[in-house]
């Protein structure tokens, strides 16, 4: 069916692409310690994308017996579409990815039943009192991209994921912790465990309550991998988005090739590390993958590009495009992986008199994101005094802009974690952010 809806675009438009996918996947789910669902799913779905008279045209479909008519909704649409300044790729060659694991879906129900059930008993016998939320799964799937240049491959994928969540409540205090962790390829206990282990240093270091200090910038924050994630990663990616180049609204547009924070800080776009849930061989335009530095040394790289955006810049694409069906590709991040330093997480504790951990946010993405900026409540934290963590923070407020931030990093982490499965970040302590706490 691709084959013959290609033909027939490519016999009527100047330049024609089909994109195909097809996926199925296994949730189980638990909530307040118990079983709450088990479910299937099954997507798929073709989408056409054109050029006709240099514009673009795109429609999709995931019910197969209307495929035959994606060639007349094209050619309606593409007069009103965007002006093309790309031609589709010619094929190239592929890197090779590890991201299929054959006992993936084999995984039973059961199995991830029992899975849950166990990690939930777990924390109930240390916390009788908590309500636990649990998500395991597994899916599997496949994408094909096609164009009139001349390009036809496909790839399969695997994952395998497993959150957990806690729930406690202490009169008007509601406390909310988490962990999770994705892959391509099946893990076992030693990555439960550390799921495990992280939920409950969220819960007993999180059993008193304390007072943050209000700061205009100069104490230290550490920042755990959760909390970059949460904090800086958007309004940092957001300068690198190829989009945002071409319009002129990233911070980025004149500075590639300069430093723009602190020497120590490498932040890399890599979908070719086996097993990582973002890493692909191709990007969703059919160019090859390749591993991608946003910042080396602090240094600024160079940005996410899909074809679209390379055109507008007279660039090459950088194999960053990525799409849903329904939705045109644009420029987006794979797998992000910031290298470590050489302190110990322990260590950074440890040797500050004050600071003020942050693991989660609550309302992230207010402020200025497209210049850096990040403002949003710590849903959270943990105040440190003279080297130990004293209790979970809250009514508080940070606010800063990462670029500035991270041109102030006093220590990285000596040893990268992941977060689910498509960012790997250090923690990372730093001065430049701004702490606003309510009085009790």
């Amino acid at each position: 069916m691709s084959e013959s809806l290609l033909n027939a675009a490519a016999a009527k438009f100047d330049q024609a692409e089909v994109y195909r996918i097809e996926s199925e996947s296994h949730p189980v789910s638990f909530e307040s310690n118990k079983l709450k669902e088990i479910m299937r799913r099954d997507t798929s779905g073709v989408a056409l994308r054109v050029i006709d008279d240099g514009r673009i045209g795109f429609t999709s479909t995931t019910d197969a017996s209307r495929e035959g008519e994606l060639v007349d909704r094209a050619a309606a649409l593409a007069p009103f579409g965007s002006e093309a300044s790309f031609s589709f790729p010619a094929p190239s060659e592929y890197p090779t990815v590890d991201i299929v694991d054959p006992g993936v879906p084999h995984v039973a129900q059961q199995a991830m039943i029992d899975t849950g059930q166990g990690l939930i008993e777990r924390l109930l016998d240390e916390w009788p009192d908590l309500l636990c939320d649990a998500r395991l799964g597994w899916a599997t799937g496949r994408g094909r991209i096609m164009n009139s240049a001349g390009i036809d491959e496909e790839y399969e994928q695997t994952s395998y994921y497993c959150s957990l969540g806690a729930q406690l409540i202490r009169g008007t205090d509601m406390l909310n912790v988490w962990a999770g962790y994705g892959s391509s390829h099946l893990f076992g206990d030693d990555e439960l465990d550390r799921l495990l282990q992280t939920v409950r240093r969220s819960l007993r270091w999180s059993k008193e309550t304390a007072q943050a200090t209000a700061n205009t910038g100069d104490l230290p924050v550490i920042f755990t991998p959760r909390g970059v994630g949460a904090t800086m990663l958007h309004p940092l990616l957001s300068g690198f988005n190829g989009k945002n180049v071409a319009n002129g609204s990233s911070p980025l547009g004149e500075r590639w090739g300069e430093k723009i924070v602190d020497e120590r800080i490498s932040v890399y776009d890599n979908p070719l590390i086996d097993g990582a849930s973002g890493s692909r061989p191709f990007d969703d335009e059919g160019v090859a993958s390749r591993k991608l530095a946003l910042i080396e040394n602090g240094v600024a790289g160079g940005p996410l590009l899909d074809l679209q955006t390379a055109g507008q810049l007279g660039k090459s694409s950088t194999g960053a495009a990525g799409r849903g069906l329904a939705s045109t590709p644009s420029p987006s991040s794979s797998v992000i992986d910031i290298a470590a330093g050489d302190t110990h997480f322990e260590d950074m504790i440890a040797g500050l008199k004050e600071g003020l951990v942050v693991e989660e946010l609550l309302g992230a993405g207010q402020g200025n994101e497209l210049g850096g900026d990040f403002r949003a409540n710590v849903s959270l934290g943990y105040k440190i005094e003279n080297g130990e963590i004293v209790g979970r923070v809250k009514d508080t407020m940070i606010s800063g802009n990462v670029y500035n931030v991270l041109s102030q990093v006093e220590h990285l982490g000596d040893s990268s974690d992941w977060v689910f499965g498509s960012m790997r970040s250090p923690a990372m302590q730093v001065l430049g952010v701004e702490i606003a706490a309510k009085d009790e």
